[in-house]
């Protein structure tokens, strides 16, 4: 596997490139949507030729219960409806791993089905966690899917001030599709497929 030699030093590679986008000035971003209870913004990503997005909500539950849902793991098939398999190929230690994940076709299947291939690393972050991830290398391919890639993307999740029982989610996401897309159809449905993300992850907290 490509860049994983060296575990540690890939971990915090990629945990210090999404402190460095958290850190970026609120003026360097558009708004791509914005909805009653989470909003959406993008920016020209620093990796590759599409766009950084951020999104951002709160979230009525504890830290760990959100990360719990969001990071590989049993809970993430049951309420997210993009995702359609998640497996792990393997265990580094209990908050480090490579998993492969299908997601479902959009926009009337536009955009067909990709499989994605992603280190995923979780680790304290202020009050609370970081969840992050990067595509890798990998050479075994399923020819039904196109092999899309996560540029450095992550889940900032921390209590809020005035009330730990809530959490502040902020997300940064950049993905290239591959494949024949108009760049349009990905701008549209990234923006959505954010939006849909808080709302899916709501519900499955309140039934959590």
């Amino acid at each position: 596997m490509e860049g994983l030699s060296d575990i540690a030093s890939f971990s915090t590679k990629l945990q210090n490139t999404l402190i460095h986008y958290h850190s970026i000035e609120e003026d360097k971003w558009r708004v791509a949507k914005k909805m009653k209870d989470v909003t959406v913004w993008r920016k020209p990503s620093e990796e590759f030729s599409g766009y950084l997005y951020k999104a951002q909500g709160v979230m009525d539950d504890v830290v760990n219960s959100v990360i719990d849902h969001i990071r590989p793991g049993p809970w993430r098939l049951d309420w997210d409806r993009l995702m359609t398999s998640l497996d792990i190929l393997e265990h580094f230690e209990e908050n480090c791993c490579v998993m492969r994940y299908t997601t479902a076709g959009q926009l009337l299947n536009i955009i067909s089905p990709r499989e994605f291939v992603d280190f995923s690393y979780t680790v304290g972050y202020q009050e609370g966690l970081l969840s992050c991830g990067v595509s890798l290398d990998w050479s075994e391919t399923r020819p039904e899917f196109v092999r899309g890639y996560n540029h450095p993307c992550g889940w900032f999740c921390v209590p809020l001030k005035d009330n730990p029982s809530q959490s502040l989610l902020t997300g940064y996401i950049q993905t290239d599709l591959r494949g024949m897309i108009p760049q349009s159809a990905v701008d549209t449905a990234m923006a959505s497929t954010l939006t849909n993300f808080y709302g899916d992850l709501r519900k499955a907290l309140r039934k959590a």
